[in-house]
């Protein structure tokens, strides 16, 4: 999720749990709480361009690190409150906050290791976006009132609204999966496994991803009081040995690969309209398989060199245009008519 709403759970539960005299001491180190998890993003490596790959959302987004980093985080607001406030109460806030960081990334879709060290399993419930202003601004109102007010009850009300969200955003999975099962099963597909997958910015517009006979087929489900259904793209499943048979094994190129693999959870294909690796499971359009990142190989490269790594973040006026055209539920500009449902 991003640091906003981030910020905002954190200090949400911090001051739901809180005394009236400690509210704001509450907010604050439920913020600090909130944020911290997400330092492992300067765990990377000017060399290996996939190290960040694998210690974003690792062991600072784990449940069996969560007292440490409120220990710390803890003590960073303490020393930043000049020590006026018992040290075990800011601790305690501020561990709150860290506790809801992990949590929800594991949420949304990128995966987020919640059992490590026990296992490199990444978590993805697939029930949030990673942006929703829809969640993140009336909850920031909620947190903003309860510490201006010094009240607890409306940070309680906060944490209402965000547990009752994550739960639509269950139930919209459950939906949208139905709806996808009954779309695979009149094209007479048989998918391996399928899932979906929430669209930027609400749990309105989804994308799935399932995989049929060597290939990835991605459509968009817009999900209101009835399911309507936009057909996508398909393209075949990465083959390594196929698509790159220049590729020696036990490169570190072909290494890389298997990283790549193993934190897109083995949604990979190869899109030689860019020529990259491409993760699956976002794009700016929810039935495309024009992805936001991937890697890139090189033929000229050594036996120990690294793959690129390569994002393509933004949509443009055509996209933003077909995305809101999308939310409404009306025919994309040069899309194709959607598929109502029940």
């Amino acid at each position: 999720m991003d640091p906003l709403s981030q910020a905002t759970l954190g200090a949400a539960l911090a001051v739901a749990a809180s005394r009236k005299t400690e509210t704001r001491a509450a907010c604050l180190a439920g913020v600090i709480g909130g944020l911290a998890p997400d330092l492992d993003v300067f765990l990377g490596s000017a060399s290996d361009p996939l190290l960040f790959l694998e210690f974003h959302r690792q062991f600072t987004h784990s449940f069996v690190f969560i007292p440490v980093g409120g220990l710390l985080a803890g003590t960073v607001v303490w020393l930043l409150l000049g020590s006026r406030w018992p040290f075990r109460r800011i601790w305690l806030y501020a561990t709150l906050g860290y506790a809801t960081h992990g949590i929800l990334d594991a949420c949304t879709s990128y995966g987020t290791q919640l059992f490590w060290p026990f296992t490199s399993h990444r978590v993805a419930w697939n029930n949030m976006p990673i942006i929703d202003p829809f969640f993140t601004l009336l909850l920031l109102a909620l947190v903003v009132a309860a510490t201006v007010r010094r009240s607890e009850a409306i940070g309680r009300a906060a944490m209402v609204w965000a547990l009752t969200y994550l739960m639509v955003g269950g139930i919209q999975n459950i939906r949208v999966t139905a709806a996808a099962e009954s779309l695979v099963a009149a094209r007479g597909h048989e998918p391996l496994r399928l899932e979906p997958k929430p669209g930027f910015g609400s749990l309105i517009l989804w994308k799935v991803v399932y995989e049929h006979d060597g290939r990835y087929y991605v459509d968009a489900f817009r999900a209101t009081t009835t399911i309507t259904v936009y057909p996508g793209e398909s393209i075949a499943k990465l083959d390594v040995t196929r698509q790159f048979p220049w590729l020696t094994p036990d490169s570190q190129q072909a290494r890389d690969i298997e990283r790549f693999r193993w934190f897109s959870q083995d949604f990979l294909a190869y899109d030689p309209s860019h020529d990259w690796i491409v993760d699956m499971r976002y794009s700016n359009l929810p039935h495309q398989i024009d992805g936001l990142w991937g890697i890139r190989l090189r033929k000229d490269a050594g036996p120990s060199d690294h793959v690129n790594y390569i994002t393509r973040r933004g949509a443009g006026r055509e996209q933003t245009n077909q995305h809101l055209a999308m939310l409404r539920g009306v025919t994309p500009p040069d899309g194709e008519a959607p598929l109502v449902g029940e």
